[in-house]
């Protein structure tokens, strides 16, 4: 078996912590530590994220929608499969060498969904652009760090306890939707949705067909 190769480091704004890019003959992994935040080869449960929410939207003409995290591409690549060509897809990614790998080591799989023209790159704290603008979404899509249990930085947790649900239901038009991704369930993160008057429904599913480890989406629509 080919031997994990290590390609880069970036540094996470305000974590404190690296990521490291790893490869394996066509397989990538985005690591911290001994953890693996994505690898290349699972990435169902992300796609999920989008193709469930925008299918939601459509009956919604020009839909505009934010997604939390470039990662590997996983949601970006639903979303555009799943949405028309009015619609408008901004990507807030807060790690510079994220945005910079899409464009060199991992330009194959990203393909040219990057260049797509319904696709803005932005990298910036997902956190800023929620709160910019009321109204101003169709759909948020989060998929940043490991979901409400956080492992990378410690500000990411803001986006998930209630004042920063609320700031996401005040940026969502209203019966928007907020797609949450978690590597792992989370009762009291749906107890909270619920509590602020989100209808939630909760997606389990693997991270890579019917193996791998066990995922969560949480699609919360605004009333």
């Amino acid at each position: 078996m080919n031997e994990w190769v290590h390609l880069a480091t970036g540094d996470v704004p305000g974590g404190g912590k690296s990521l490291a890019l790893m490869q394996r003959g066509s397989e990538f992994s985005i690591v911290v530590g001994t953890i693996e935040l994505m690898n290349s080869t699972r990435g169902d449960s992300e796609e999920a994220l989008a193709s469930l929410t925008c299918a939601r939207l459509s009956e919604r003409p020009a839909p505009r929608v934010l997604i939390g995290g470039l990662g590997m591409g996983f949601t970006l690549r639903a979303a555009l499969q799943g949405l028309g060509p009015d619609a408008r897809i901004v990507v807030a990614e807060l790690v510079p060498a994220v945005a910079a790998w899409a464009r060199g080591p991992l330009a194959p799989i990203f393909g040219d969904c990057l260049d797509d023209p319904r696709v803005e790159l932005r990298e910036i704290d997902v956190n800023r652009l929620i709160q910019s603008e009321p109204a101003g979404w169709d759909a948020v899509l989060l998929d940043v760090d490991n979901g409400p249990e956080g492992l990378m930085r410690k500000a990411n947790n803001r986006l998930y306890d209630e004042w920063g649900l609320k700031r996401a239901q005040w940026a969502l038009k209203p019966g928007g939707t907020l797609g949450v991704w978690s590597g792992s369930p989370d009762r009291k993160f749906k107890a909270r949705l619920q509590r602020l008057g989100f209808a939630v429904e909760e997606v389990r599913l693997s991270a890579s067909g019917s193996s791998g480890p066990r995922h969560v989406v949480w699609l919360a629509t605004r009333p």
